[in-house]
């Protein structure tokens, strides 16, 4: 997306801001529903014009609320929420709300959707026209005016959901997790807009569950049952946090995951399994170390202390849930049929996979081997072929060439024998809106052939695992997403299969109830079961065995999460600036933009030199433009850099994702 200058251009019935107030501040805020139910408890926020803040917490925390009130669309029941000064709802019209399921009308077209929502907003319509075109071109899509958006890939649709809040010129934007669903390369290209709108002197407030975002906002707030526990910049909530990262690898990470947790030892906060490592929390790195290291010896494994690094901001979120008393936590799974013994065997193989619809070629020479006990993250953007390999690997579509295995069976993947052996959660709510959870479980497990003498304690289970006890009656459709998700997971593996097919099943989830899916993900790893994920979280991707990265249609690159990594080259510097905008729209000038992100006041850029010649020259580069450097440290690889250039080094040779 090219470097950008927004003006601002207010319109002669707009107040301007006032400079002696803060754009928003929220004082004593409380909202009551019946029986009460306190949404939230007496926050207090402020936040300057032109800063992205970050409110984050888990399902049910009272985030969509708090939007909702500060958008002027509810009233509260105490306390106050002004914007520049005025009351909320006197302020309406002056700010953008994005919400957590904003719907745009598929029938109608881009340009339509976008002059429905200015004409609402009172907007003159030669400025619909303007902005439109102008924000439409900032997202590069200015070329689908007239699509319909019903056609629209989920990473456009947000992308013009966003140019429809941003139309009225509002000088609030609200920003309810718009990135759900949304790819990384999209996601990226997000928050570059953000940053280049919070550089312009708009004023953003955005709820993400992706932790990774909210490390790109200048302050975050930590909210939990309608209080705020922390706030303050991520670098900030780290260092209160006083505690370091311990990479750990060894032969048995289920083994070692489940000793480490059982310990006790004060030396150990969290142990997070992932893909090809442990990663454990201690006060200090130094004991974290020995006891790590005792711990397992006794147990009789082997431990290999392979990095020390800060804490993630998920880390310090999870902890201060956990120190507020909140967790999700995974029952017992009541499984009873052990697939040990499938072990290594292929469970889901493909050679030479092609699909072509007309002359489109969506899946192009595709070839894998997924054995049973593993997990293999198919990753890709949007429109990059996941969904429809997916849905040829599990028979739900022929495939135009090429050869299959699934469960051992090949050509055979629509009989009962198949479809009872193998789980399916799809990109969308796999449940019925209009039934009742418990009609939903019934109907899965008969679908599924589930016994009689077992449906009880799997539906028990389900409800356990969705914290949703004794609530069998409720109607699906009434559900929160993250709640829907923990559902439509459970309906999936209640037959116990011995292959899953997971098409994005943790987006929206909180990053508590994801732990949740993925020790459970693991645990049937562990009993044998193959699965295959899809997911644009990509540090959820580092609890995969292995991954296959897929661009227009191919894997482009294939392997464990830290070969990939290692595979890259190069170099990722972290550069802390005081103009970090300017900074970074010098940077990306020219062909390889993906090589730089903004991280609030951080910049990280990838570079193939050598370390001291690439550093060097982007230091002069910065103090050339009169750009202070505060600070120069080379960081490790993350998947979604990976991800970025994988994606981007395919474009350069001509693969594009079928977005147009």
């Amino acid at each position: 997306m090219p470097a950008m200058a927004i003006p601002r251009g207010e319109t002669s019935a707009r107040p301007e801001p006032r400079p002696d107030v803060p754009a928003i501040a929220v004082s004593r805020l409380m909202k009551t529903y019946a029986g009460d139910i306190n949404a939230v408890r007496g926050i207090d926020i402020s936040v300057a014009r032109g800063e992205i803040f970050g409110l984050i917490g888990p399902d049910g925390a009272g985030k969509t609320t708090t939007f909702q009130i500060m958008a002027g669309v509810m009233e509260a029941t105490s306390g106050s929420a002004l914007i520049y000064g005025q009351p909320a709802r006197d302020a309406r019209f002056h700010t953008g709300y994005l919400t957590q399921t904003f719907s745009l009308y598929p029938d109608l077209t881009v340009r339509e959707n976008i002059r429905y929502l200015g004409d609402l907003r009172e907007v003159a319509p030669a400025e619909i026209e303007e902005r439109g075109h102008r924000y439409l071109s900032m997202f590069d899509m200015d070329r689908f005016m007239d699509r319909l958006a019903g056609r629209l890939s989920g990473g456009m649709k947000q992308k013009l959901s966003l140019v429809c809040a941003l139309v009225a010129q509002p000088q609030v934007l609200l920003l309810d997790e718009p990135t759900t669903g949304v790819d990384p390369v999209s996601r990226r290209e997000f928050w570059d807009t953000l940053a280049h709108l919070a550089a312009d002197g708009l004023t953003i407030m955005i709820a993400t569950p992706y932790l990774d975002e909210a490390e790109r906002c200048h302050r975050v707030a930590l909210m939990h049952l309608g209080e705020i526990r922390e706030l303050g910049t991520p670098d900030e909530l780290r260092e209160r946090f006083g505690a370091r990262r311990l990479e750990v690898h060894t032969d048995n990470l289920g083994r070692a995951e489940d000793i480490l947790n059982d310990a006790a030892n004060p030396e150990i906060i969290d142990v997070q399994r992932f893909g090809d490592r442990l990663d454990v929390i201690a006060p200090n790195s130094e004991k974290g170390r020995a006891a790590i290291e005792t711990t397992l010896r006794s147990a009789g494994l082997k431990a290999d202390i392979f990095r020390e690094d800060q804490p993630t901001l998920e880390n310090t979120f999870v902890a201060t849930l956990r120190a507020a008393g909140q967790e999700t936590k995974a029952p017992p799974y009541p499984g009873i049929h052990d697939h040990g013994d499938l072990k290594g065997r292929v469970a889901i193989g493909a050679s030479k996979l092609t699909k072509r619809f007309g002359n489109f070629t969506a899946v192009h020479d595709v070839s894998l081997d997924i054995r049973y006990g593993e997990i293999y993250g198919l990753l890709g953007a949007n429109g990059a072929g996941k969904t429809t390999t997916i849905k040829m690997l599990c028979g739900l579509l022929d495939p135009t060439t090429g050869d299959m295995q699934l469960t051992g069976e090949r050509g055979a993947f629509r009989s009962p024998g198949v479809r009872q052996r193998i789980g399916y959660m799809s990109q969308k709510f796999s449940l019925y809106d209009d039934l009742s959870i418990g009609e939903n479980l019934d109907f899965f497990a008969g679908v599924y052939g589930v016994p009689q003498r077992e449906r009880e304690d799997k539906k028990r289970w389900v409800m356990a695992f969705s914290g949703l006890e004794g609530k069998l009656d409720l109607i699906t459709g009434s559900l929160p997403g993250g709640w829907k998700q923990r559902v439509a997971f459970g309906a999936s593996i209640m037959h116990e299969p011995e292959v899953l097919f997971l098409d994005e099943p943790t987006s929206g989830v909180d990053p508590l109830a994801r732990r949740a899916f993925w020790r459970m993900i693991n645990k049937l790893a562990d009993l044998g079961t193959a699965i295959l994920v899809t997911t644009h979280y990509l540090e959820e991707a580092e609890q995969c065995n292995r991954l296959g990265f897929m661009v227009a249609g191919e894997i482009a690159a294939e392997g464990t999460p830290s070969g990939v990594k290692s595979q890259q080259g190069g170099h990722l510097l972290e550069f802390t600036v005081d103009q970090p905008q300017k900074a970074s729209d010098l940077l990306r000038q020219g062909d390889e933009r993906w090589r730089v992100s903004l991280f609030g006041d951080r910049l990280h850029v990838i570079t193939d030199d050598d370390l001291e010649a690439g550093r060097d020259a982007t230091v002069a580069k910065l103090a050339a433009a009169g750009i202070g450097i505060r600070s120069i440290v080379e960081e490790h690889y993350s998947l979604e850099d990976v991800f970025i250039a994988v994606v981007e080094k395919a474009r350069k040779q001509g693969k594009v994702a079928n977005e147009d």
